[in-house]
């Protein structure tokens, strides 16, 4: 095979690569913030002072911890503790 030929390759590969990339992040939904949600060390960030971020979460279902969830979805969430929120919980 030429240089020619395997430059052309390349190219077509690294397309092919990029366009499956494109597609999968196509599939994701969107996400949003959801707080009260997380059971403890599970949480994806903020869960207040003294805590450095993700994990940190002391306590089931902690009102100033928030997870990742599928856009929309987050108020209908049911904990023992109430419905998820958008905004952190007291």
């Amino acid at each position: 095979m030429n240089r020619t030929a395997s430059a052309a390759l390349a190219a077509i590969f690294t397309l092919s690569a990029g366009a499956a990339f494109a597609a999968d992040a196509a599939k994701k939904p969107e996400m949003e913030k959801c707080y009260g949600v997380a059971k403890a060390a599970e949480n994806d960030c903020k869960a207040g002072a003294g805590t450095s971020c993700a994990g940190t979460s002391k306590i089931d279902y902690q009102g100033n911890a928030w997870k990742l969830v599928a856009k929309g979805t987050c108020a209908t969430i049911k904990t023992p503790k109430g419905l998820g929120s958008l905004t952190p919980k007291a």
